[in-house]
């Protein structure tokens, strides 16, 4: 998968996504990631991206020109149209069914807006779909943009060791994660549960998926109903 950043602080996302499992899945090839600087497709000599809305109002808007510029650049290097996402606080909540469903495309384009958003025309013209990662308001969409991205990134083969590092998380199959334990037992007078250490792997998964129900109910209730009306379906 190739999942291509549209910001105005690419430095900022390369810091990101060059770490950790994320920066050796693009070592080995697993992805490619690529930020892009839309500054350099302004269209004047001061290398402006942002003007002042028609109609007045605070701040500054991100101009439509620079913006379609630099996605048609990166449609024109792949030979093809990527999934153009633009995040905002317009857009559906982000969810782990939604990154299963994004991660099937073979090319991402995720837009970074900031200050007062982007030209409306730009959203009309090439967006796709815009997701927000939740009902708050930040600085600017590169954290919101590296959420996502690298919740996709997490979905494609290669990148993590073995399916089952995403599989049996939070969110995955609709339950919360289970809770775990390592070394030492006990701690400070605190006994791992002795199903654990029984070795005996069909407890351990009965009183796992047990533990994820009764936490799911009652941390999230909203999960808990929806897991079980999907397995009522």
């Amino acid at each position: 998968m190739r999942i291509d950043l549209i910001t105005l602080f690419p430095e900022m996302c390369e810091t990101v996504m060059n770490e950790s499992i994320i920066g050796r899945a693009q070592t080995k090839g697993a992805l490619e990631i690529d930020c892009h600087q839309h500054r350099d497709y302004a269209i004047d000599k001061h290398n402006r991206v942002d003007d002042c809305p028609y109609g007045g109002g605070m701040g500054m808007l991100l101009m439509a020109e620079p913006i379609a510029l630099c996605f048609e650049d990166i449609c024109k290097k792949l030979g093809k149209r990527p999934h153009f996402i633009y995040m905002s606080p317009q857009g559906k909540t982000l969810t782990q069914n939604k990154v299963r469903e994004i991660a099937n495309h073979e090319n991402v384009c995720i837009l970074c807006g900031h200050y007062e958003g982007v030209d409306e025309r730009v959203i009309e013209e090439f967006v796709d779909e815009q997701i927000s990662i939740g009902d708050y308001v930040l600085t600017g969409g590169e954290l919101p943009m590296l959420v996502l991205a690298d919740a996709i990134s997490r979905m494609v083969p290669g990148v993590l060791s073995d399916d089952e590092c995403f599989e049996e998380e939070s969110h995955y199959g609709g339950l919360l994660e289970y809770p775990q334990y390592t070394r030492p037992n006990p701690w400070r007078d605190k006994e791992v549960p002795d199903v654990l250490t029984s070795g005996h792997h069909a407890n351990i998964q009965r009183w796992r998926f047990e533990q994820s129900l009764n936490r799911t109910k009652k941390n999230r209730p909203d999960l808990f109903e929806a897991y079980l009306s999907k397995k009522e379906e």
